[in-house]
């Protein structure tokens, strides 16, 4: 069965299920009908007692029955579908109707006891040549004298032809209605199957490397309709991821390649003749810079794979957060200082967030890095930081070059810096941003980007607030 399909199963499962179901069927419709019709004959006997013993009521002369041709005197004694016997006292027959004179069927001793103790009795007999009867033995009292016992009796042949005619039509009915379902479950179960069909030839579409493939299928909230909308939210996902770790890969070499680029050739010109000490000593410190440019760019991007993986360790503690941000205020202002740019606190109110103090830290440092980065000289950076119902809200905001509206969805990809920003400041790596985003993240938060070009940029954090400080 591992080998075989699933629409074979299926229709295997379905057809023994099917057959299981029809042989008790049949077995509960043969016992229904023959218990029914024995019951109905059962019902015609007790009937004909009923007649037969209110017409021999009427025509008897004390304790003894008037035997002169009785049966043919009263015909309803001798229907056509039954017989009538009349046991004496002591169980011999006394009188019989004519379509049973020339046979015998005397009285049970089960018949008779029950007829002494005044209980009717029904039996079935097998008489001569198979034929089955149906009797009923009913005692006729006077007082507390057993005068008479009556017998009606009828043949059974008609119901054993009917539970035969049942039998033979359950016989051929049951396989063609098992053949004729299995045929519609082979023919259900593959069109039920079609869409798998469908996911599988895609799978072997999308291992080929077309990406773009998806399952074409009704809409529809049953489990195929499903699998497929997960297959296809599944696919376009790891088109999205395979699509940024390409981008992501381009931009990684590119932005290595830059630094080593300049090392090579810095290098190979001040290899080209001998030069002063003073010139090997530019060469080697502009050399020194390229190299920690690239440093820098290693060990961010080790950070962002260890934190896709989970392996960045957070100490969740309770942070003040107004004192951090005063301390960050304080080497923003050591930033700015070379390029006269101030860095001042609009509004602080003091609150405490749950979090890891050093991610935190890094954070707000990034995003006032690059608020005092991409301003222009003389200009102010703004920060900010108050309670919005139960978050904290802090805002950073500077007067520099801006962002344009297109690019504003992307600032926070790996490696993106917008042409602006490149010629503004060459020395960004374009991860800060992305390690902004994954800080915010772990700790619940949200961050936003307000931005118009050369308008300045506002980034807005928001964090839950700890409950110690609500």
């Amino acid at each position: 069965m591992t080998n075989t399909s699933i629409r074979v199963r299926l229709t295997l499962w379905y057809g023994s299920a099917l057959a299981l179901i029809l042989l008790l069927f049949a077995v509960a419709l043969y016992l229904v009908m023959s218990r029914a019709l024995r019951e109905q004959v059962d019902a015609s006997l007790d009937e004909a007692s009923v007649v037969a013993i209110r017409t021999l009521g009427e025509h008897r002369f004390g304790p003894f029955l008037i035997f002169e041709d009785l049966s043919q005197e009263f015909p309803e004694l001798a229907l056509l579908d039954k017989f009538f016997q009349i046991f004496g006292p002591a169980g011999q027959v006394t009188i019989q109707s004519s379509n049973i004179q020339s046979r015998e069927i005397p009285m049970s001793q089960t018949a008779f006891r029950a007829s002494l103790a005044g209980q009717s009795t029904f039996e079935s007999v097998q008489f001569n040549k198979g034929v089955s009867l149906r009797l009923l033995s009913v005692p006729i009292r006077q007082g507390e004298q057993l005068i008479n016992i009556l017998r009606v009796g009828t043949s059974l042949r008609p119901t054993d032809r009917m539970l035969r005619r049942l039998l033979l039509g359950l016989y051929i009915a049951s396989p063609v209605a098992l053949l004729v379902s299995l045929l519609g479950g082979w023919f259900l179960a593959g069109r039920a199957l079609r869409p798998v069909h469908a996911i599988t030839q895609a799978a072997r579409r999308i291992s080929a490397g077309d990406w773009s493939q998806r399952i074409l299928t009704p809409h529809s909230n049953d489990e195929i309709g499903q699998l497929a909308s997960t297959f296809n939210d599944m696919i376009r996902r790891l088109e999205v991821s395979f699509a940024q770790v390409r981008q992501f890969s381009a931009d990684a070499s590119h932005e290595l390649r830059t630094p080593l680029t300049i090392i090579k050739g810095e290098t190979e010109l001040a290899l080209r003749r001998p030069r002063q000490a003073e010139d090997y000593q530019v060469v080697l410190e502009s050399n020194l810079e390229e190299i920690d440019r690239m440093s820098r760019i290693v060990d961010e991007l080790l950070f962002l794979s260890r934190a896709d993986l989970g392996e960045i360790k957070l100490k969740m503690l309770p942070v003040q957060l107004d004192d951090l941000f005063r301390e960050i205020h304080q080497q923003a202002m050591v930033l700015g200082k070379e390029r006269s740019i101030q860095t001042v606190i609009t509004r602080v109110e003091p609150m405490v967030v749950e979090g890891d103090d050093l991610r935190l830290r890094e954070l707000l440092l990034n995003l006032v890095d690059n608020a005092v980065k991409y301003s222009q000289e003389g200009q102010a950076v703004k920060l900010a930081l108050v309670r919005v119902g139960n978050q904290a809200k802090m805002t950073i905001q500077d007067q520099g070059i801006g962002i344009a509206l297109e690019n504003q969805a992307r600032v926070f990809d790996r490696f993106y810096r917008t042409d602006e920003a490149r010629g503004h400041a060459a020395k960004g790596t374009g991860l800060g941003l992305a390690i902004c985003k994954w800080i915010v993240d772990v700790h619940h938060g949200t961050i936003e980007l307000q931005s118009r070009v050369q308008g300045g940029s506002c980034f807005t954090v928001f964090l839950p607030v700890s409950s110690t400080s609500l």
